[in-house]
C-alpha cells in the first residue's frame, strides 16, 4: 500500500515527567503517575476535563499487577472518559506516542493524553526475562536482556582496542549528559580519566559488556499531552509538531554461521522507509538532535551507523570526537539517555518528550546551545522491534 499522509496534523502540547530513581517508595504507582500527569496539564494549562481519551501502558509482566490501568484511574485521570492499554515490550512508550498522534490524526479525538510508566522496584523483571535467550545456543553471548552481541559485532570489524575505548566514550558522554539532567537516575561524574580503569575494573556481565555501560532498572512516569492542530494552535504558542512515525516489528533472524548477529536491523530498515517517504537523503544534516532508545553504550555506539545511514567507520568516528556530545555535530541524547534512566514502560516515551523539550528550547539544564528545528526519537525492544518519531518545530512539509 503506497503511502499516506495524515487527515490532520498533530501537535505536542504538554509534557510531564517524573524524578527517576532505583526506588520511589514515598508514593504508590497512582501517586507516582499523578505527578506526570499534573505537570503535563500544567505545561499545557489544562485540566482533564480538556482530555478526551488517555492511552495507557507499561510492562504488567514486571510488577505484575494485571490491568493496572483500572487501578490507576485513581492519578491518571482516565475515569469516565475513553482509555486504550497498550504494552509492546521496551517500545510501550513509543507505541504510546504513535497510537495517540493516529487517534488525533484520525478525528476520532481532538486531544489525547499518553501515559508511561514503571515501578520496578514493585515486582521482578529479571524473572520476567531471564528464559528469553536459548541457554545453549546464546550462552556467551545473552543472558535474558543482557546482550554482548553488539560488542562482539564491533570488536570483529574495529578490532578491540579501538572498539572498546569508543564504547567508554560514548558511556562517558552518556553520563557528562545525565549530570545535566536533574531527573536522572544515573549520573555518575564520570571522567575521561577514568576510562582505562572503567574498562578493566567495571564488573562483567557477559562478554565485553560490562556493569556501567549496561542500563538500570528504574522507577518513573512520563506523560505527553497530544492534540489536533487546531486545538494546539489554541493551547500553545510553540507546539510540537509529529511529522511522521514508523514501527517496524518482526523478530530478527540471528545467523549462527556469521559472529551471530543480523545481516540487517530493524532499525535501519525502519529509518531507510521513514527517509525515503520523507524526502530526507541526508539524516545526519537534517535532523538537530536524536534522543536514541540506547540500553547500553555498546549497543548506542553500534546504532548510529543503522539509525543516520552511515558507511565504513563513520560512526565511531562521531563518537570518537565527541560530535554526539551537546555541542557537537550530532547532539545525542542530551538527556543521558536510556543509561541514565530506564523506567521501561516510559522509556520510549521520554524520548519523545525530551525530544519535544529540545525543539521547545525550554530542556533546562540540558538544552542544547543552538535552534532545534527537526528532532528524532527512537524506541527499541523486544527482539528487535523498532518504533522512530520525527518532531518538527514548523509546519513546512
Amino acid at each position: 500500500m503506497a503511502y499516506r499522509k495524515k487527515n490532520r496534523n498533530v501537535g505536542i502540547v504538554g509534557i510531564g515527567e517524573t524524578k527517576f530513581s532505583s526506588h520511589r517508595e514515598d508514593v504508590n504507582q497512582p501517586e507516582m503517575i499523578h505527578e506526570a500527569v499534573r505537570q503535563a496539564l500544567d505545561d499545557a494549562g489544562l485540566t482533564m476535563n480538556d482530555v478526551d481519551c488517555v492511552v495507557h501502558g507499561n510492562m504488567e509482566l514486571f510488577e505484575m499487577v494485571h490491568q493496572p490501568d483500572m487501578w490507576h484511574t485513581l492519578g491518571s485521570g482516565a475515569f469516565g472518559r475513553d482509555s486504550f492499554r497498550l504494552t509492546t515490550g521496551g517500545t510501550t512508550g513509543g507505541t504510546l506516542a504513535g497510537a495517540a498522534d493516529n487517534l488525533v490524526a484520525s478525528g476520532m479525538y481532538d486531544v489525547v493524553m499518553a501515559i508511561g510508566f514503571e515501578k520496578l522496584q514493585e515486582g521482578h523483571t529479571t524473572g520476567g526475562i531471564t528464559n528469553m535467550a536459548d541457554p545453549l545456543w546464546a550462552r556467551k553471548l545473552q543472558s535474558g536482556a543482557l546482550t554482548a552481541q553488539a560488542a562482539v559485532k564491533l570488536i570483529t570489524e574495529f578490532g578491540e582496542e579501538r572498539a572498546r575505548r569508543a564504547a567508554m566514550t560514548y558511556r562517558i558522554i552518556m553520563d557528562k549528559h545525565a549530570c545535566k539532567n536533574p531527573n536522572s537516575h544515573r549520573a555518575f561524574g564520570l571522567e575521561w580519566d577514568q576510562m582505562d580503569d572503567l574498562m578493566t575494573t567495571s564488573p562483567p556481565l557477559i562478554g565485553e559488556l560490562r556493569l556501567i555501560h549496561m542500563c538500570s532498572q528504574s522507577d518513573g512516569a512520563c506523560v505527553v499531552i497530544f492534540a489536533s492542530e487546531e486545538k494546539a494552535k489554541q493551547i500553545t504558542d510553540k507546539p510540537v509538531w509529529v511529522r511522521d512515525h514508523i514501527t517496524v516489528h518482526r523478530e530478527e533472524t540471528l545467523n549462527l554461521c556469521n559472529n551471530y548477529y543480523p545481516t540487517e536491523t530493524t532499525h535501519k530498515f525502519a529509518a531507510e522507509q521513514l527517509y525515503a517517504r520523507n524526502n530526507i537523503t541526508n539524516p545526519l544534516e537534517y535532523f538537530d538532535v536524536f534522543e536514541m532508545y540506547d540500553p547500553s553504550a555498546w549497543w548506542g555506539l553500534d546504532w548510529i551507523r543503522d539509525f543516520f545511514l552511515l558507511e565504513g567507520d563513520e560512526h565511531i568516528k562521531l563518537v570518537e570526537n565527541h560530535e554526539i556530545m551537546m555541542d557537537g555535530k550530532m547532539p545525542i541524547n542530551p538527556s543521558g539517555g536510556v543509561i541514565a534512566a530506564n523506567p521501561i514502560g516510559a522509556t520510549a516515551l521520554v524520548r519523545v518528550a525530551e525530544a519535544a523539550k529540545q525543539v521547545r528550547g525550554n530542556a533546562g539544564p540540558h538544552q542544547i546551545p543552538r535552534p532545534v528545528n527537526h528532532a528524532l526519537a527512537s524506541s527499541f525492544g523486544g527482539t528487535m522491534w523498532t518504533v522512530l518519531m520525527m518532531l518538527e518545530k514548523e509546519l513546512n512539509w
